[in-house]
């Protein structure tokens, strides 16, 4: 185990701190300094080497963390990382975005802040690219069969490396102009920079993967043909579908779904034209939305130069500690800042919309909103006699996502969905249609980054197994499986 007595003796979470506010806005650089490595090391000294590490079981990928605690306290980078990816793909992007559900099961978390599982991994692989510890690892021996992965995310990334390991030839096609899918479009940079993914995707390359970006499949290649052309096909689309928000005035110019705003953003970061950007400088802003991508749109209007940012969510603020029916080792629903929040900006919970306001010009002035009330039944809406009204140029709707896009998987493969909206499969991922897997968000729903690289792995062992009778694989999750404290999706 890491230092025996690490716990006693370093009682508290040290985490790097977060460059000033003032500074990070004016760029889209990640918002955190660079990190100390006694630090570090002490904190990885801090994880007991538990009995039963309920960390385990928090992570969906089933992350070997007190090992690889263990090997950062005693300053064995190399060996960290080994142990590191031998059950995850890309933790350069878990160490990132992931909300960390294996630190709510940590044991230490019992009457401790739990150890900075989160922190050690990001520095473990940014330690190791820098190193050059991050090497391709081509097949020893091609199988002649071949594998189509549609969606560039992270499911689709994870199935395709491991499909490509295994000594499949696979292709990873992507209707946007770059590989990444969410990585490279939905998450801002200051986030996660696209140095990170352009790292990774160079080693799968450089292992053998093949990517085709620019092909929408359903429209320049069909379902079927696509096919009839490979040995398997695996779904990696994600949840793309997103929920909508009827009210009234929601065809006024100036509103517009969070990934629109988003996608936009990214493209002119990485340094491309986008006509007719949809920006926030000099505007009235309001997200509507309390989750990551309602974040992700904060600091985003924030260094676009809003003049304000109010973010709305129609339920109750969240406790700022561990409630009594959320106890460890499940993950609670608590208040939390990010560093989006801590830049600037106006929280409003117990809003319901109520309706988008125009002026002449048919452009969005202000919303109406209302006080949230419960009824018995558990329904939430707005509360009579509470309106009120906020000021707004730009109103961004970030309320998640309903499910993949549909309409040319049941039309070209008779693809089966369930009433959730999701692409049906059975514990093998295999979809209605043979050969057909489904992997991450497009079969689970909206999720996690952690589940989606995990269900990424299982899938393509069990495409491995569906090609050669076999498999050598690792299968982390089934598609019914649940971490600790998450609920099914």
């Amino acid at each position: 185990m890491a230092d025996p007595k690490g716990f006693l003796k370093t009682t508290e979470r040290e985490l790097p701190a977060r460059r000033p506010v003032p500074v990070r806005i004016m760029d889209w650089k990640e918002v955190y300094e660079p990190g100390d490595t006694a630090v570090l090391r002490r904190q990885a000294g801090r994880c007991m080497d538990c009995g039963i590490p309920f960390c385990h079981k928090g992570c969906p990928l089933g992350n070997l963390i007190p090992e690889w605690n263990d090997l950062t306290w005693r300053g064995e980078g190399r060996a960290a990382i080994e142990r590191l990816h031998a059950t995850n793909n890309f933790p350069e992007f878990t160490g990132r975005l992931c909300p960390a559900p294996c630190e709510s099961s940590c044991v230490l978390g019992i009457n401790q802040p739990a150890v900075t599982i989160k922190q050690i991994e990001v520095s473990t692989i940014d330690e190791a690219f820098a190193n050059g510890w991050v090497e391709p690892e081509p097949p020893a021996r091609l199988t002649g069969k071949t594998v189509a992965v549609v969606g560039s995310g992270p499911a689709g990334l994870a199935a395709a490396q491991q499909l490509t390991r295994a000594g499949h030839t696979v292709a990873v096609y992507e209707r946007d102009d770059r590989i990444g899918g969410l990585l490279r479009y939905g998450i801002p940079d200051f986030k996660m920079e696209k140095r990170h993914l352009e790292s990774r995707l160079r080693q799968m390359q450089d292992e053998g993967t093949r990517f085709r970006a620019g092909v929408e499949i359903g429209k320049d290649i069909s379902w079927s043909d696509l096919r009839a052309r490979y040995d398997a096909v695996v779904i990696a689309t994600g949840a793309t579908l997103p929920r909508e928000l009827a009210i009234p005035g929601r065809d006024l110019a100036g509103v517009h779904f969070a990934m629109e705003y988003l996608i936009e953003s990214n493209k002119a970061v990485a340094g491309d034209q986008v006509p007719q950007q949809i920006h926030a400088e000099g505007k009235h802003v309001i997200v509507i939305g309390g989750g990551d991508t309602g974040a992700d749109c904060i600091g985003t209007a924030h260094r676009q130069g809003a003049l304000s940012v109010t973010n709305l969510a129609i339920g109750k603020q969240p406790p700022a500690s561990r409630p009594d029916h959320q106890p460890w080792p499940m993950t609670p629903t608590v208040f939390e800042v990010s560093s989006a929040h801590e830049e600037g900006g106006e929280r409003s919970f117990l809003a319901s919309t109520v309706e988008f306001l125009g002026n002449e010009a048919g452009e969005v002035r202000a919303l109406r909103v209302a006080e949230t009330e419960y009824l018995p039944d558990g329904r939430r809406v707005p509360r009579s006699g509470t309106e009120r009204e906020i000021p707004a140029d730009l109103i961004l709707i970030a309320m998640g996502f309903t499910g993949p896009e549909r309409t040319e998987l049941e039309s070209q493969l008779g693809t089966v969905f369930t009433g959730r909206g999701n692409v049906e499969r059975g514990d093998d991922y295999q979809t209605t249609a043979p050969g057909v897997f489904v992997a991450g968000d497009a079969g689970r729903g909206q999720s996690l980054i952690v589940w989606a690289i995990a269900e990424g792995r299982a899938a393509a062992a069990s495409v491995d197994e569906y090609l050669m009778g076999r498999t050598s694989l690792p299968s982390p999750v089934r598609p019914t499986d649940v971490a600790i404290g998450l609920q099914p999706a």
